[in-house]
């Protein structure tokens, strides 16, 4: 079979039958790639899910000279996994911030909060040093806690695009701030 093709005919006429064919031979081994990689039963359902609905989506965007036909389909599926982890993580991130300390040993000393002060405000300073397009990156990946896939959607750029500028901007961060240190 060739998925490249059944890819075009989802693009290009809607066709059912084709989808049908990817969806009952990659769904399955999506699922499973993503309880190998540490999700529950249902997340690898849902993440199995919203790639084929997504390949269903996008097809036209698919370009086989790019990549694969699976390596595309698995890319997606990736992605979804790491927003996934990225929402999961914040989640509980956000419960934890949430709760109180119980003892005083739990409460940051005047110290401890100072330097982060500090070391946002240099943090700050730096990103302020990128250039317009790396700062935007850094702003959505790592404020805003944008999903690249969302970042590139956003900016009408490519993924690979977003993934150097941010690749780019961290390696002009650190630059900025071993100078200062």
């Amino acid at each position: 079979m060739d998925w490249a093709e059944s890819i075009g005919r989802v693009a290009s006429d809607g066709d059912r039958e084709a989808f049908k064919r990817l969806f009952e031979h990659f769904a399955p081994r999506i699922k499973g790639l993503m309880l190998k990689a540490g999700c529950s039963s249902d997340e690898a359902e849902e993440i199995a899910q919203s790639t084929m609905i997504a390949v269903w989506r996008k097809a036209h965007q698919f370009d086989p000279a790019t990549a694969g036909a699976p390596a595309w389909i698995f890319t997606i599926a990736r992605n979804l996994r790491i927003d996934l982890f990225r929402r999961r993580a914040r989640t509980e991130r956000l419960q934890t911030d949430s709760e109180l300390p119980d003892a005083p040993d739990q409460a940051e000393t005047a110290d401890v909060l100072m330097s982060r002060v500090q070391d946002a405000a240099r943090i700050a300073a730096a990103i302020k040093q990128l250039s317009a397009e790396q700062s935007t990156v850094v702003r959505l990946s790592f404020i805003e806690e944008r999903p690249h896939p969302e970042i590139a959607s956003a900016l009408g750029i490519p993924l690979g695009t977003v993934k150097s500028r941010i690749r780019l901007a961290m390696n002009r961060l650190r630059d900025i701030l071993d100078e200062e240190a």
